[in-house]
Order: C-alpha cells, then structure tokens, then sequence
C-alpha cells in the first residue's frame, strides 16, 4: 500500500478491510537528538515485577515491556495500529489473517526474527503454564503457523477485524522462540536490559541495533517506582527524577508553579465504578440499580475528586473521544426524587448496606462518601469500608455486593466488552448475564463495515446503560509530569507516559 494520506473514516475503513497502513505515525516532531540520561517513576514496584510481556499486570510492567521487545504493531495517536514488526497483515474475511515479517530485524543477542519466533510467542498465551493476562483473548488463535521464514497465517476461530490492534497490546510483544528465563530481556525492542531488579529498579540502554533507523535518543533510562503520589512529585521537583506518572489532580498547581516542568494531560477510558453484582440480593434488584445511579454526582466528582481533569460519563464504558461512542443515550443525572422512588420500589428504604472502597480504585472512597451523603437524604444507609489498597483486588474487588472497580483504558470497544462485560468474562465485575449482548459482541467482532460496527457497539452500550449493575461517573484523564528539558512526549488515551511507550519516542535537550 502507497504511503497517502487517510482520514479518520478513511483509517477505519482500510481496518475493516483488512489491511495495515503505513508507518508514519511515529516520526518525532523536531529534530531530536542521540544522547542523555533519564530517570523515571512509575506507580509501584515489587517483587512481582515481571520482563514476561505475557504476565505484565501494573504500569511498571507496561513500560518495561516496551523498552525491551516489539510487537507486531504499534498503536498510532489515533490508536490507528501501525506496521512495526509486521511488514503487512492482510485479511480478506477478518478470521484468515497472512502476516508478513520485517527483514533483519535481530534480537539483543544477535539472533534474526523469523516467523518461528512470531508462532511461539503467540501461542505461549494458550498455555495455561504461563498464566498470560490475555489467555482469554488468546482463545481466538484458532491456529498459528509459519508460512515462510519471514510469513505466517494466524486463523481465528471467529472473524475479528480489530486482530491488528489487539496485536499491538503489550502482553502480545514478541519474544525468541523458546525463551524460559525472564531475569533478563532478550527483545527487539529499543533498549537492551542492562540490569533489572524485582522492586528496585530497571535500568535499559539504548540498543545500537535497533532497526528502526535512528531510534531510540536515550542512552539509558532507569526505571523505578514511587508507590506515593506526594513522594513521586515530590522526587520530580527535586530532579530526583525526570518524569513521573500519575500526578492527581490536586498537585497539578505545585507542578505548574514550577518553570522547570510541566504537565501532560490525556483524556482516556481509564473509569471508576460503583459495582452492584447481580448474582445476589438486594443488589441485583433493578430498581436498586436505577436508585444508585441517581445517587451520582457526575459533576461534583468531576470537579471536586479530579480538579476538572476529567470527562462525564454516562455509565457506558465507550468514553466521548471514542468512534463508536454513542452519544444519544439519555444522560443520568444526580435525582433524588427518583433515587427516592426507585429505592422505595426496590423496598429498600431504611436497609443498611456496607460499600467497599479503596484507594487502589483511584477516587473510590471520596465518591462512596458523596453517596453516602445522598444515600442518607433518601432513606438508604450506606456504610463505607474503607479498605487497604494492598490486597484489595484479591480480597475485595467483585467479593462483596457493592465494591468498586477502576479500569484501565483499552484500544477497541471489544476489548473493553470481552474483558469486562461478556457473560462468561473472568472480570465481569457485576456478574451481569445477557444474551442478547453476547451474540451482538461476536457480530460486531467480525463485522468489517464500520456504520454496521458502529451500531452494534451503540446497542451494546444501550444494553449496559440500562441493564448492566455498573455506574461510571467520569472518564478520568491521565497526567504526566514532566522536566521541560525532556523531548517529544505526547498524549495518548491509552494510558500515561505516552501509552507506556515513551522510551522510543523522547530525546533530552540537558
């Protein structure tokens, strides 16, 4: 395919077909150059650390991964997937996929990829040995084999048109075929691993081999995690470190008053939500759930809890910036008359019911103590527990009728509904079962016209909106702090320091 020029429609059509578009997305804006140093924070580090892509669970992870090894493809800004390994991938049904390799591409210990490589890192997510955060999604692989040193074909067991974006997740990086030992990294990636220590540190050089021409900037990056907040602001003040993750809202003045730094703003999917399982009483009642989402205030936790560093949401989790998006759903809003109602209908009235918060579900406790308050005007009783963020997603988190959840965004509304919302999806936080979706979430994985596609992820929202035990007040935004001297970052809605994948991109002008 000729390197044109494609619009946004013109983009997800050449998608739906089939079909791979150009690298163009990822040169740098300015005229970067090789050399520097940087130190990074992220949000935590621990003895569960991991340089297996396939086992990759916190941010830490995320960013580690892309240092390390590529995919298939890389997400553009426009979460466009991009060739990177992947010459080309070609689909003429969306479920019999021909991938074609990039020529002398070696891994950091001199070894060329081959299709073998492609074949065994994938299919690696189907054992359950591996225990790979994507053996779910991985189901799909109906069969992948090499066609030729640099070819394979991967046949799903059902059509799915997002399989190039699906492969520029980071758990779906590639490996060498038969790799074992993750104490160290043996990529394609940008940085060699000079020295990774489980819950203190990981330190990445630039990889002189790198075959994209002239990347990476950096000569080294040390990685780091800084659990606190404050600490982490704190540590980029100071110039302790360079970059940092996570800034909440509340410490964007300290970092703005500075003239040294700054902060990058992305708007995402990433959510918080109130969950009401629907395997159990009383929170499987209908009218519960209608009377809890009136109990929101949409504005005021936007607001007050994200300092306006956030988008309302609608308690469907598409966010506004999303194509599929549907925006005609009617937007539910703080009402009390009806919370009343629907509470009294419910036969709820007077009940006392404990609500599980914590700061791991980033905002949760400040929005169940809003909800406790109006809870309180309309005759229910919520009582917040707030627990400890260790151990709360093991303990906690879908365990208790009400809890609350915080997800990370995710590049296609498939994902999204696969992971969080399928009847049998180990993460349906509600337990909610419908039919109705399932059959429409496998239609709209196959369905290669994007106005059909669109349609079914609408319904589909329609059918969470009004059926599903979950409310999602906002979409919150991800903010990055950064030193000023620190070159060519970008927002991306798939998650901070550039979608994790900062270390290719940046250059230092120290």
């Amino acid at each position: 395919m000729d390197d044109f020029s494609f619009s946004r429609r013109d983009m997800l059509g050449a998608l739906g077909a089939g079909l791979l578009l150009p690298e163009a997305a990822f040169a740098a804006p300015a005229k970067p150059r090789v050399g520097g140093r940087i130190r990074v924070a992220s949000l935590s580090s621990s003895t569960a650390d991991t340089l297996d892509p396939a086992k990759g669970a916190l941010s830490t992870d995320y960013v580690r991964h892309y240092m390390f090894y590529n995919g298939l493809t890389q997400l553009d800004r426009n979460l466009v997937p991009r060739p990177a390994l992947a010459e080309r991938i070609e689909s003429r049904d969306q479920r019999n996929w021909h991938i074609r390799l990039r020529r002398g591409v070696t891994f950091h210990d001199g070894a060329t990829l081959t299709a073998k490589d492609v074949v065994w890192s994938l299919l690696r997510h189907k054992d359950a040995a591996v225990g790979s955060k994507m053996a779910s999604i991985a189901e799909q692989f109906g069969e992948v084999k090499a066609a030729g040193p640099l070819d394979l074909t991967i046949r799903l067991t059902g059509p799915n048109a997002d399989l190039p974006t699906i492969l520029a997740q980071s758990h779906f990086l590639i490996l060498r075929a038969g790799t074992k030992d993750f104490h160290n990294a043996n990529g394609t990636g940008p940085y060699r691993c000079a020295q990774f220590r489980p819950g203190v540190r990981t330190l990445a050089r630039r990889n002189p081999n790198y075959w994209r021409n002239g990347k990476p900037y950096l000569e080294e990056i040390e990685l780091i995690g800084i659990p606190d907040e404050v600490s982490r602001v704190n540590a980029l003040l100071s110039g302790d470190v360079h970059l940092i993750i996570a800034v909440n809202p509340r410490s964007t003045k300290r970092i703005k008053a500075s003239s040294h730094h700054a902060l990058l703003e992305s708007q995402s999917g990433l959510y918080t939500n109130l969950i009401m399982r629907q395997d159990g009483a009383p929170t499987n009642n209908p009218h519960f759930v209608a009377a809890m989402k009136y109990l929101v205030d949409r504005p005021l936790i936007k607001r007050a809890l994200y300092r306006d560093y956030a988008t309302i949401a609608n308690d469907q989790p598409i966010p506004p910036f999303h194509p599929y998006h549907r925006a005609d759903l009617p937007q539910t809003s703080l009402d009390l008359d009806k919370a009343k109602w629907h509470l009294q209908r419910a036969g709820l009235t007077g009940v006392r019911l404990p609500v599980y918060a914590s700061p791991a579900a980033d905002g949760s406790v400040d929005m169940a103590s809003i909800m406790q308050e109006y809870g309180s005007r309309v005759g229910l009783n919520l009582a917040v527990n707030r627990v400890p963020g260790d151990g709360y997603w093991s303990t906690h988190w879908m365990r208790h009728p009400l809890t609350f959840g915080n997800t990370n965004p995710r590049p296609t509304a498939d994902l999204i509904f696969s992971l969080f919302y399928k009847s049998d999806a180990d993460w349906n936080e509600s337990g909610w079962k419908n039919p109705r979706f399932d059959r429409l979430l496998l239609e709209a994985r196959g369905e290669a016209d994007q106005a059909r596609r669109k349609q079914l992820y609408g319904e589909m929202q329609g059918l969470v909106h009004d059926r599903c035990g979950v409310a999602i007040p906002v979409f919150i935004s991800l903010i990055d702090g950064y030193d000023r001297r620190l070159k060519g970052l970008q927002s991306m809605s798939t998650g901070g320091l550039m979608g994790y994948q900062f270390a290719e991109n940046v250059w230092w002008e120290g």
